[in-house]
Order: structure tokens, then C-alpha cells, then sequence
């Protein structure tokens, strides 16, 4: 038996607020662009840095009600984690053309920025839950590991990322 994995792991920050709708079937979808950067010296020492726009797309689910999540509580500028599984689409335009897409098919999604001040919302204050289905990498980390990115703020920002691969 062969297998596969298609798997698409992101940490970036979103670009503008999600757009959500209700399809005619009456499921929720979100949409959002989140922004992953990489920076390296160039060969004159030089820094340089590229930002790459990933076109992501939220759904309810039965067992899950991330579109919602999304809705309520993601907005510009905050920085996700998402998983998920990439997909890419054809379709034909008003004009007869042939259009392409690539999108990640969000499964799992955990915000990593501070909550919202004002309070009045649900939570009273609280910070909103992690909008997952499955534990979320701290909790994978194993029994024991207290230690998170918001110890070592370093780790995110390593400018020499030049890996042989």
C-alpha cells in the first residue's frame, strides 16, 4: 500500500480582516490571506526579505465551528498558526479563461496574538479559545514542557535562515 501526506503548516499574519459567507447550503466559509516572510543575507551581505500571501479558506464542520471562530475573533493583523492541506483549483472566468488557484484548506488554527482589550465580549476579559481540532503543538510538546514561543521571542526572529534544503 502507498501513501501519501499533503500537509501545509503556517505561522504568519493575516493581511486584512476574513471575509465570511454562507453558501447556499447554509455552511459557513472563511476566507483569509495570511503573510509568511523569510529573510537572508544576500551574497554582498546585504539583508533581504520575501513575503509570500497564502490564500487560506475556514469551514464549519460537525465537529467543528472554526468559520465562526474566525469570524469573531481573527482580524488584521494578528499573527495564526494555521494546518491544514493545500488545494489547487480551475475554474473559467466571465471572459472564457482558464484561472488558477491555490488555497490551504485550514483544519487547525490557533491564534498566537495577544486578545483584544475592551472586554464586553463573551470571554469577559478571558482570551478567546484555541479554535483546533486536535491538541495543539504545546500540548503535543509532551508532560513536563512548560516552555512556549513567548519564552524565547528570538527563536521567530533568527535572521540567518539560509538551510541546506
Amino acid at each position: 500500500m502507498s501513501r501519501s501526506l499533503n500537509k501545509v503548516t503556517l505561522i504568519g499574519n493575516l493581511g486584512s480582516d476574513p471575509e465570511v459567507r454562507s453558501t447556499t447550503g447554509g455552511n459557513r466559509v472563511a476566507t483569509f490571506s495570511l503573510a509568511t516572510s523569510r529573510a537572508w543575507s544576500g551574497a554582498n551581505g546585504e539583508r533581504q526579505e520575501k513575503t509570500e500571501w497564502h490564500r487560506c479558506v475556514v469551514w464549519n464542520s460537525k465537529s467543528s465551528q472554526l468559520a465562526d471562530v474566525v469570524e469573531k475573533y481573527v482580524h488584521k493583523g494578528d499573527k495564526l498558526f494555521v494546518e491544514g492541506r493545500i488545494e489547487y483549483r480551475q475554474w473559467q472566468d466571465k471572459e472564457g479563461q482558464t484561472r488558477y488557484s491555490t488555497e490551504i484548506n485550514v483544519r487547525e488554527l490557533i491564534m498566537l496574538s495577544a486578545p483584544r482589550g475592551g472586554g464586553g465580549g463573551d470571554f469577559e476579559g478571558e482570551a478567546p479559545p484555541r479554535a483546533s481540532r486536535t491538541p495543539t503543538p504545546k500540548a503535543k510538546a509532551g508532560a513536563g514542557s512548560d516552555e512556549s514561543f513567548e519564552d524565547f521571542p528570538e527563536a521567530l526572529q533568527d535572521q540567518d535562515d539560509d538551510l541546506p534544503f
